[in-house]
């Protein structure tokens, strides 16, 4: 398999949390944000994901007698982690109880659907590039979505009463999700302070090999 990914980028962090989770070898293949007006609007990139954005995990089979494989390429995050769960469901990062299952994709839904997308690289540059917005203001908005999520999402945590993972004391697809977005709240400095139960689950997680080896500092395109 090869991951498209940005060292930085949230929806990579997680897909590769799960990659490691789940013991599943892959190569990066780095895609530079930043660097030269960002990589991902490079024609070569735009042929893998049309819509410029990390990460995209190629699982195309190897050559078979010869023949070129059809190229098979997933984007979405989301979508690449649902495909994990289900071509490789050991170890499960979702309960068997169906219940269980919705509670762990409304705390996922929180930071995909509702903190992510509107905190999203493309999106602050938007804001400053269409409304003239500076660094001061680019941040206020930053941290006032954050921390309507991370309100919400404590709140759930504390009334399932979680300890060191958001659901019965093991790593599901929910932790997969929060640990890069609190991550990405304390690099813009964010007080985490109102937000006891998450700050427990993210200490708790990044000491697991499977999470410090996808974390930031440790992918290969991190000094690109």
């Amino acid at each position: 398999m090869k991951l498209y990914s940005y060292f930085r980028s949230s929806a990579a962090y997680r897909v590769r949390i799960v990659l490691n989770l789940k013991h599943i070898n892959y190569d990066i293949v780095p895609v530079h944000l930043v660097r030269n007006g960002g990589e991902q609007n490079s024609a070569e990139y735009l042929d893998v994901n049309p819509q410029g954005l990390v990460p995209s995990l190629d699982i195309t089979a190897p050559n078979i007698n010869g023949l070129e494989p059809k190229p098979q390429i997933i984007t979405q995050s989301a979508a690449i982690i649902e495909y994990l769960e289900e071509a490789f469901p050991q170890p499960p990062l979702l309960p068997i109880n169906l219940i269980e299952r919705a509670y762990i994709r409304t705390l996922t839904q929180i930071i995909a659907c509702d903190m992510h997308p509107v905190n999203n690289l493309r999106v602050l540059h938007y804001l400053e590039e269409r409304f003239d917005c500076n660094e001061a203001e680019k941040i206020t908005w930053y941290h006032h979505w954050l921390a309507k999520g991370f309100a919400a999402f404590e709140m759930l945590l504390l009334k399932n009463e979680s300890t060191h993972y958001c659901c019965n004391g093991q790593v599901t697809m929910a932790d997969v999700y929060l640990i890069p977005q609190v991550y990405n709240a304390l690099r813009f400095n964010l007080d985490m302070t109102p937000y006891p139960i998450t700050n427990r689950i993210y200490q708790h997680c990044i000491q697991q090999s499977a999470f410090v080896e996808a974390a930031p500092e440790q992918q290969p395109d991190i000094g690109l």
